[in-house]
């Protein structure tokens, strides 16, 4: 068990690892939120659906659960389109680094949602990240847009984590998956259709924002949302949200590798990420020790 939950600390690793890379998509895609998010969605959920066919598992499932997942799947499309909109009116650094509130949100919520008492230290951590979020980056009032954008993306996430801690419990990640993706675009489909959003214009996609949007769903979107619902059987989904706190940490790296000095970090980030760093670290100590006391 022990070895499975570490394997599985691993791979969400990984997966924050590519999800720090969708923020450079967002920004090399020349698509404004919406339609991008749609597009993401509809790939992604195309590809699931294919994956299910394979793999002939049923899609069956209670009424009360589809109820949850239509929940769900609306969520997860406002917190991409939340996103990727605080990604184009501000810029990469700011959004993730707002992004990571979402452990905090969490904390917050987590003990409503699983009727147990709230824990000490996961408030003291989510504050610990606020505080890290104040030394990486002293946000300019010309970006409060793109910071109120990126908080409300990560209130969305934390509900969504939620959300799913819950569903795998009971359904396949991929059912999972399918279910939410499929909701959530048909949720953004009527929005767009009432809006007058399907113009010809909307379906006009560059050869290269095909590429990148066909990364984006496929890699970042398809097999990490899969995945990440996955792990939560061995994982808290609070531990989830504030390892996921790594992401402004990897995507900055990677916005300085792909888009040059418009993301260049100053000697203050590294401050900032390493007190992030802490709280996961210390988050994984503590759970892991409260665990071996109630087995022993």
């Amino acid at each position: 068990m022990q070895n499975a939950k570490f394997k599985n600390y691993l791979l969400l690793h990984l997966i924050v690892f590519v999800w720090g890379f969708t923020a450079v998509l967002g920004k090399l895609i020349t698509l404004d939120a919406l339609p991008l998010v749609w597009y993401r969605m509809t790939i992604a959920v195309t590809l699931i659906f294919g994956y299910i066919l394979f793999k002939r598992f049923p899609l069956k499932v209670p009424p009360k659960t589809l109820i949850m997942l239509v929940i769900g799947g609306i969520v997860i499309a406002m917190h991409w389109v939340t996103f990727f909109k605080a990604i184009k009116v501000s810029n990469v650094s700011v959004t993730l680094a707002c992004l990571s509130t979402g452990a905090f949100f969490t904390a917050l919520l987590e003990p409503f949602w699983y009727g147990r008492k709230m824990i000490w230290y996961e408030l003291l951590f989510g504050v610990v990240v606020v505080l890290g979020l104040l030394v990486m980056f002293d946000v300019e009032s010309g970006y409060l847009l793109g910071v109120l954008l990126a908080l409300t993306s990560a209130f969305l996430s934390a509900v969504f984590s939620l959300i799913n801690g819950k569903l795998i419990q009971s359904e396949k990640p991929s059912v999972i998956a399918f279910y939410e993706l499929g909701s959530g675009v048909l949720f953004l489909s009527l929005y767009i259709l009432f809006t007058g959003g399907f113009t010809p214009e909307f379906f006009e996609v560059s050869q290269n924002d095909w590429i990148f949007i066909f990364i984006l769903a496929s890699v970042c979107t398809a097999y990490a949302l899969i995945a990440s619902v996955k792990v939560m059987r061995f994982i808290s989904p609070y531990t989830v949200m504030l390892t996921i706190n790594l992401e402004p940490v990897y995507g900055l790296v990677l916005a300085f590798i792909f888009l040059g000095d418009s993301e260049k970090m100053d000697a203050l980030f590294y401050v900032g990420a390493l007190m992030i760093l802490c709280t996961v670290v210390a988050n994984g100590i503590l759970k892991n020790r409260g665990k071996l006391k109630k087995a022993s």
